[in-house]
């Protein structure tokens, strides 16, 4: 039986939290094929950037959470999913964490 949707009411979506999850970013270096090593051992040494991501709080579990910059009553933005383990901190600037 297919899953019955329900339907984002406006003021459930004006109620949904924000957050600002400041976090650490995995990245790679190089070039597809061959790359100089004296460049990547060069890089190996600097630290992942840490990056600042604002938005509605849709989930917040206890292996990541999930984010939307934008949402209305039937359609939303991209979705953000960022690993626990990748964040540095959590500050919920309206509401609190959803209880999922």
């Amino acid at each position: 039986m297919p899953k019955v949707r329900k339907k984002v009411t406006q003021k459930e979506t004006n109620m949904s939290p924000i957050a600002e999850v400041v976090w650490i970013d995995a990245i790679e270096i190089g070039d597809i094929g061959w790359n100089d090593l004296k460049d990547i051992l060069k890089e190996a040494r600097k630290p992942c950037p840490t990056m600042r991501t604002v938005g509605y709080v849709i989930y917040h579990g206890a292996d990541h959470i999930s984010l939307l910059s934008t949402i209305g009553g039937e359609e939303c933005s991209r979705m953000e999913k960022i690993p626990v383990q990748f964040i540095q901190s959590i500050e919920y600037i309206r509401g609190v964490a959803p209880s999922n």
